[in-house]
């Protein structure tokens, strides 16, 4: 993990061209039309010493969301909610712009880190437009052209401490990750009133979170520190694990959500999500499993977050043998990507199936922080390459020669061979259930890539 800026302003202000710069290559399109960019993207980038992932975003435009522009400013907002500082450009040739005005707001209001720079500032041109920009109240600008590469080093003076202090951040999130014994990060989401906030408190043993029939009580992610005490922890009695709870704001359809308020306490749900290590999906047995459900589940496994999904409200439930059976076969069928995700029954109010559900979320860390060595996996990589070999598209084999495990939390396996390019589907699930059934992996999120081995007879 690197730190993350995100590249802000509207259109055809120079944001692709300061990318390339940063990642030191054209990997943007850039254009003096406005509007090229739509799709974020990512890149590896580097000022002097500093080293962070960048966004390269699509022009900022006050549009409907139904409108293409206005789709493209929503994958602007979703670069901003996974950056750890806001790189705001702004034409300096132009001067402030009332859109500029407007952009300016919405980045005070999202509670990132916002470094200000007026680019196209060579010359004297530009110097109207960065008095201007003070107005804007965003701090001293910085000077800059990145076309020729000018006030990088301001750039990076400016871009220092935030890098730096999201550096630090990461590396205490790392440094506890091969400890057992470190705190289990536990984020509990769902949907509004699915009793998220009434569960902790019955883990904590006190009211330490309010509650309520009204639905979206909840506004900021709150962490709390705990110490469980595991009922079948040894043989002198109950052994004591730390636990970092996260109770979240309940997080409704996108349609839904219209106010800035929620808006921004479900951006928050979402990041508690992305420095979570396990995540319970809590559904309302009164209510069964609904879309959005599946849609929250889907974006925790998409994240490579290992899932455990509680059904609460159990003491109330009305058939419930016929309802758990009918969420298992739902989930089964919903998250066809991953099977035997763990389903525990609890009740907040009387506190049952609670130690079960922590324990599985442990036990799902424990998966999903697992290393395999290196022998064990290559020898049920080619056990199962000769129990089920690759198709021969077109009379040309493909040949797999080996897999290596590239990282984890969550489980990330690279394949090298050749004409894997051609690998279908199908073959690259059976080696995704053959590792998770196999190699003790259970229902967390794992990740095969593959990879052809250079041509050493290639030629530019």
């Amino acid at each position: 993990m690197k730190p993350t800026i995100a590249i802000i302003g509207r259109p055809n202000v120079g944001k692709s061209t300061l990318f390339n710069r940063l990642v030191g290559k054209r990997l943007a399109l850039v254009d003096d039309q406005p509007g090229v960019t739509r799709d974020r993207r990512e890149g590896e980038g580097t000022l002097f010493d500093l080293e962070f992932n960048v966004f390269d975003t699509a022009g900022y435009e006050d549009e409907d969301p139904q409108t293409l522009p206005g789709r493209m400013r929503m994958q602007t907002e979703a670069a901003l909610q996974e950056a750890d500082v806001a790189l705001f450009l702004i034409d300096g040739r132009a001067g402030i712009t009332p859109l500029d005005e407007e952009i300016g707001r919405w980045l005070r209001s999202a509670g990132c880190p916002i470094v200000l720079a007026v680019n196209k500032a060579e010359g004297k041109q530009a110097e109207a437009g960065i008095i201007e920009s003070y107005a804007l109240g965003l701090g001293d600008p910085i000077a800059i052209s990145a076309e020729h590469g000018e006030g990088m080093a301001d750039l990076f003076q400016q871009l220092m401490p935030h890098v730096d202090a999201a550096a630090a951040k990461i590396a205490e999130l790392e440094a506890g990750e091969d400890d057992p014994d470190a705190p289990l990060k536990l984020a509990i989401v769902g949907r509004p009133n699915a009793g998220k906030s009434t569960l902790i408190n019955r883990l904590l043993g006190e009211n330490r979170l309010i509650t309520g029939p009204e639905a979206g009580i909840t506004r900021d992610s709150i962490a709390i520190d705990w110490v469980w005490s595991d009922p079948d922890g040894d043989e002198d009695g109950p052994k004591e694990r730390p636990v970092r709870l996260i109770d979240t704001a309940g997080m409704r359809k996108r349609a839904k959500v219209k106010e800035k308020l929620e808006k921004l306490s479900v951006a928050d749900a979402r990041h508690a999500i992305d420095f979570a290590e396990v995540v319970v999906l809590l559904l309302d047995a009164t209510k069964g499993l609904e879309l959005q459900d599946l849609k929250i589940a889907d974006h925790v496994l998409q994240e490579g977050r290992a899932l455990v999904i509680a059904i609460n409200k159990w003491d109330i439930a009305e058939d419930a043998s016929s309802l758990f059976n009918g969420i298992r076969g739902a989930l089964e069928e919903g998250l066809s990507q991953l099977k035997g995700v763990p389903l525990i029954a609890v009740s907040a109010a009387t506190g049952k199936g609670t130690d079960q559900m922590l324990k599985a979320a442990f036990n799902a860390r424990d998966a999903w922080s697992r290393r395999v060595p290196t022998a064990l996996l290559n020898r049920w990589f080619e056990a199962a390459v000769n129990a089920n070999p690759p198709p021969a598209p077109g009379g040309k084999r493909i040949k797999l020669r080996y897999i290596t495990q590239a990282n984890t939390r969550p489980p990330a396996f690279v394949v090298f061979g050749t004409r894997v390019d051609q690998l279908p589907n199908s073959y690259h699930r059976y080696l995704l259930n053959g590792i998770r059934r196999d190699l003790d992996f259970g229902a967390v999120p794992v990740r095969i890539n593959l990879r052809a081995r250079a041509n050493p007879y290639a030629t530019d």
